[in-house]
């Protein structure tokens, strides 16, 4: 016999020997190298991906009627308002500010995002009421919803990555509204963001490609999920909920493309003239983030006004009347 047929016959064997091997050892064969290509296999679940950027540019926001719940609080100039509306048949609610005999109607509406908030001390206006206070006072409606899970929302969901991802949409469902709201002129709708609301204001931006002119108070602007845990101790040290988070964003970033979900990734589609203003002394929020945010948008061609008060804090307190006026400013610029 040649050596060929010799040769074929004991690969025939191998062949057939391997095959029963792993068919009689299972648990060999789990782990045996598939030959079907990665599209092929079973994917993961990934219920997250449709808080991607583009896939939120994709869903629709039919938003709601706004419904003036109960009066906060009567001024001079202006009332203020508890008022609801739904996000995907979730209630949300927060403060409304409706101006008293303007000169004219109907009204330019700003829309306020505030920063973070402890549930615990949280009160429906926190974080927004005192510069809201001052727009109405210059004939411009406010809305600031406290989000779900906050005054006399509906709860959000259990999964805190999924919470944080639906806070633009809530946004955008509330910009929708606005049209169902007689007194305001939808046409007309400004942004304002402090801190992590700067973040959210700049998502919603993103998502929109709308031209919402956009005054920012210290925003948070780093990358996602840098951003996030910036604000944590060594691993260690971090309480339960800390743990929660660390664990949560360590499994994300295996599972998903984090840049999808991150405003850094999709600064080009920013379509409207935006003011940053921050405080020099500022320990929440680099000013490394702002500066470099700046010079992003400025390379990419964007419209940003930038100022910087030396002696200021996170909430700009000691400049804070410059601060108001300089944002009234900017927005009676777009009118």
């Amino acid at each position: 016999m040649t050596k060929k047929p010799i040769i074929l016959a004991v690969a025939f064997v191998l062949l057939v020997w391997g095959g029963y091997w792993l068919i009689a050892n299972q648990e060999t064969a789990k782990n045996f190298i598939s030959p079907l290509s990665d599209q092929q296999k079973e994917s993961k679940p990934k219920p997250l991906q449709k808080y991607s950027f583009e896939n939120l540019k994709n869903r629709d926001y039919p938003g709601s009627e706004i419904t003036l719940e109960k009066v906060i609080k009567e001024e001079e100039k202006y009332v203020s308002w508890l008022f609801s509306y739904l996000t995907d048949n979730k209630k949300v609610t927060g403060m409304l500010n409706l101006p008293l005999t303007p000169k004219s109607s109907p009204l330019p509406v700003v829309v306020m995002i505030r920063g973070y908030a402890d549930d615990e001390i949280y009160f429906t206006g926190l974080g927004t009421r005192n510069a809201a206070a001052k727009f109405a006072e210059n004939e411009f409606i406010t809305l600031a919803p406290d989000f779900l899970g906050f005054g006399g929302s509906d709860s959000p969901s259990a999964d805190i990555l999924e919470a944080r991802f639906y806070r633009p949409v809530t946004i955008l469902n509330l910009i929708a509204s606005i049209r169902n709201l007689p007194q305001a002129d939808p046409e007309k709708i400004f942004l304002w963001g402090h801190s992590n609301g700067g973040q959210i204001a700049l998502s919603v931006l993103e998502i929109s490609k709308k031209n919402y002119p956009t005054a920012l108070w210290a925003p948070v602007t780093e990358k996602f999920p840098d951003s996030v845990l910036r604000y944590m101790d060594e691993y260690e040290k971090l309480d339960e909920l800390g743990k929660e988070v660390y664990d949560k964003i360590s499994g994300f970033k295996n599972d998903y493309q984090a840049s999808l979900f991150s405003i850094e990734t999709f600064l080009t589609d920013i379509a409207t003239p935006i003011q940053l203003q921050r405080g020099g002394i500022d320990s929440l929020v680099p000013q490394k983030w702002s500066d470099d945010f700046v010079d992003q948008m400025q390379q990419l061609g964007k419209e940003i006004s930038y100022f910087v008060y030396p002696e200021s804090d996170h909430n700009l307190k000691r400049d804070w009347d410059e601060v108001v006026e300089r944002d009234l400013e900017f927005f009676k610029k777009y009118l």
